[in-house]
Formats: structure tokens, C-alpha cells, sequence
């Protein structure tokens, strides 16, 4: 696995690993998305709700990468994923990036309120028109992945949710790989707070043994588990670097092992209350 390794799924080839923007703003936003490019990341992922797609793009311009070198990643917020809105977001979501067509649209979260069948026409709708080269959700259980899948015409790429160490998500994983589906891990390092993933007892011995940072083990840990895509956020360009600088070590079986055991209940950290009932 080198810097430039991609996940395939439904004719997309994505970088596999992401750099997230939430909820950096302003110039903040765009030294950092420069940064993750200069460093090597290919791959930006960003959302309508966030208020920073045109940090986004400037940081892409900045950055002096061409844009045909970047995979970007948006997402239209549940209020706005019925057939029209959505359409009309991600144009919206073109202009604040200053760009002629995204990678990636993802629905951020269903709603209740608004048929997936309608939200998933509109999604295709959007595809077909050019708007975005491929589409995807976030925030979907199994069965609603299953039930988006079978109600779309164009291929769903990727589900991103949230993912780390002490969050089981592997239900949702084995329908992502069943559908073909890349699974995208957001807050892929848990929270930094006293007591978090990077503190824990296991993350801290495997990182002293193999002489990386605990982030380092954790990030390693998502890219090697069969189509993640881990997307870390920072706004500090050395750990965005250090983030990005995991692609010359392995975790042994063993170790992959105990870090997925680190599982335990009550662990989200995103919820909402227009969230789905979990798996």
C-alpha cells in the first residue's frame, strides 16, 4: 500500500485516505486543505452544512495541484435531498467550490420526512446531469444501504459514517462489501479528550512497539481493513502530515485484532435527531 493506493467501487477509483474539513472555516480552512495537498493527500471531503466549500476551493487553488489530481467529496444536508433541492444544492455547492463537477455527492443524512426513492432519483438526476461523476450516501445502517442500492440506477460508491476503534461497525461494513460499496470512516480517531481511542492502554503499546504516533496506528488500522477510507480532520500541518505518513508500516493480524476488540457499547460520538435507528 503506497501514497497513491485507491479504493475501487462502481467504476470509482478513490483515494484511500481523505482529509476532512469539519468544521474548519475561513483562512484556518484553507491553510489546511493546502496543506493536506502539499503533503500528498488526494482526496478532499467536504458538505454544503460545513460553510466552507469555498475555503475548499481556494485551498485547491492555492495549493498549485491541478484539479483533475483531486477527488472532492460533498454532501446536500437531509433538509435539502428531495428531488429539486438537491439538484439545486449541489450546483450551489460547484459554485462555492469554484469547480465544473464533483468527484463525489453523498445525501449527508436521510430523512424521514422525504421517500429514499425520491432522494435517490434526485441523486441519479444529479448524476446524469453532470453534476458529479459518482454518488454515494453517509449516515446509512445496512438495511437502508440495502434499500438505497436496490432503489438506485446508478452504482452507490461509497457510505460514509462514523468509525473508529471503539465503535463496532460491522454490520454495516459486510453490507458495504456485499453491495460493492466503499465504507468512508469519519471521526476515524474517535475524539482526542482524556479517556479517548488515543488514549487508550492497547492504542498506546502498539504505538510504542512499532514507533508510530497512536493517530498513525489507528489511521493504519482503517486502510487496512478492505475498502475503508478514513478521513481525519486537523488543522495543524504537522499532524495533518503525520496523518498522511502511514503507508510504510503494517499492523500485524495480531494487532488488527486487538484494536477492533477495543469495540464497546454506547461509543458514538455523531448522533442527531434525524439519525436512523443504528445497527
Amino acid at each position: 500500500m503506497t501514497p497513491s493506493s485507491r479504493v475501487a467501487a462502481g467504476g470509482a477509483s478513490i483515494p484511500v485516505i481523505g482529509y476532512g474539513t469539519w468544521p474548519l472555516k475561513g483562512d484556518e480552512c484553507v491553510r489546511g486543505v493546502a496543506a493536506a495537498l502539499a503533503c500528498g493527500y488526494r482526496h478532499i471531503d467536504t458538505a454544503a452544512m460545513y460553510q466552507n466549500e469555498a475555503e475548499v476551493g481556494e485551498g485547491l487553488r492555492v495549493s498549485g495541484v491541478p484539479r483533475d489530481d483531486v477527488w472532492i467529496t460533498t454532501k446536500v444536508w437531509w433538509e435539502d435531498i428531495s428531488d429539486g433541492a438537491l439538484q439545486r444544492s449541489a450546483e450551489r455547492s460547484l459554485r462555492q467550490l469554484g469547480i465544473d463537477q464533483l468527484d463525489l455527492l453523498l445525501i449527508h443524512w436521510p430523512n424521514k420526512a422525504i421517500p429514499l426513492s425520491e432522494s435517490i432519483r434526485a441523486l441519479n438526476d444529479a448524476k446524469r446531469r453532470g453534476l458529479t461523476r459518482h454518488i454515494g450516501v453517509s449516515n446509512f445502517p445496512s438495511r437502508m444501504l440495502d434499500e438505497a442500492v436496490a432503489l438506485s440506477g446508478e452504482p452507490i460508491v461509497m457510505n460514509q459514517c462514523e468509525y473508529h476503534p471503539y465503535l463496532d461497525q460491522s454490520k454495516v461494513l459486510a453490507a458495504c462489501r456485499r453491495h460493492g460499496v466503499t465504507f468512508a470512516s469519519y471521526c476515524p480517531l474517535g475524539r482526542g479528550s482524556t479517556g479517548g481511542v488515543l488514549q487508550d492502554p492497547v492504542v498506546q503499546d502498539i504505538a510504542r512497539r512499532v514507533g508510530r504516533t497512536p493517530a498513525q496506528v489507528v489511521l493504519r488500522w482503517h486502510i487496512q481493513q478492505p475498502g475503508v477510507i478514513p478521513i481525519p480532520k486537523s488543522a495543524n500541518p504537522k499532524r495533518i502530515a503525520e496523518n498522511f505518513d502511514i503507508f510504510d508500516f503494517e499492523l500485524s493480524e495480531d494487532d488488527m485484532r486487538r484494536l477492533s476488540g477495543l469495540a464497546r457499547p454506547d461509543s458514538r460520538i455523531v448522533t442527531m435527531s434525524v439519525a436512523p435507528e443504528w445497527d
